[in-house]
């Protein structure tokens, strides 16, 4: 605690820096997520590679996948493109599984209602089936944000700032304070965006009913 107090300037700016990180890989992940979970209830035969390539991204350690990425010329010139690319993959999974889960879980009586009201395609998506799958999608953005949030702190190891250089220079230099001056505000941060997805999770659950 006194490190955090005597260079609270260093820990907001870091902090600051994660949480760019963070908001946007999410809005990456979920502008690249939620689609391909559609698409995967229009088109059942990519359900197999789509989320065969997924799981496949989450078994790669985090240090190994910034490596793979990093020969890649558009990526490789900055380092914050390639954490945000790195961690926009690692949040795909439960953003793309959340969604085809909550849309295929919809009954067929209310799709066949649906239908027969006259509803488009397109109608059905927009008017039905996001709005009933909708608290199940964000269940899953709650999930990759909190991933996220801890994955983050990785990024500090090719440069590209957050609070994990607090955690990798108070390892290089065994002082436990240092550490935790990284560890703490990333902890809090995850507890209170698992707290405020959960409740518009909840709020939309609510609105069902």
């Amino acid at each position: 605690m006194n490190f955090l107090l005597t260079h609270k300037r260093e820990v907001a700016l870091l902090t600051g820096e994660h949480l760019w990180l963070v908001g946007v890989s999410m809005l990456l992940a979920v502008a690249l997520g939620v689609p391909l979970g559609i698409l995967l209830t229009r088109q059942p035969r990519l359900k197999a590679f789509v989320f065969g390539t997924t799981n496949v991204i989450q078994t790669i350690p985090s240090l190994a996948l910034f490596g793979l990425l990093l020969p890649l010329p558009w990526l490789g010139v900055r380092v914050d493109r390639l954490a945000i690319t790195a961690l926009a993959l690692y949040a795909l999974l439960p953003i793309v599984r959340n969604t085809y889960t909550g849309i295929a879980g919809i009954s067929a009586p209310v799709r066949e209602a649906a239908t027969a009201m006259g509803l488009t395609s397109r109608q059905l998506l927009w008017h039905v089936e996001l709005p009933l799958a909708s608290p199940v999608i964000m269940a899953g953005i709650r999930v990759a944000t909190v991933l996220t949030i801890g994955v983050a702190t990785i990024a500090a190891a090719i440069g590209a700032g957050g609070l994990g250089e607090f955690i990798f220079r108070g390892i290089a230099m065994v002082d436990n304070g240092v550490i935790l001056a990284g560890a703490i505000p990333a902890a809090l941060m995850a507890l209170a965006a698992d707290l405020l997805l959960s409740g518009i999770e909840k709020l939309l659950a609510r609105r069902q009913h």
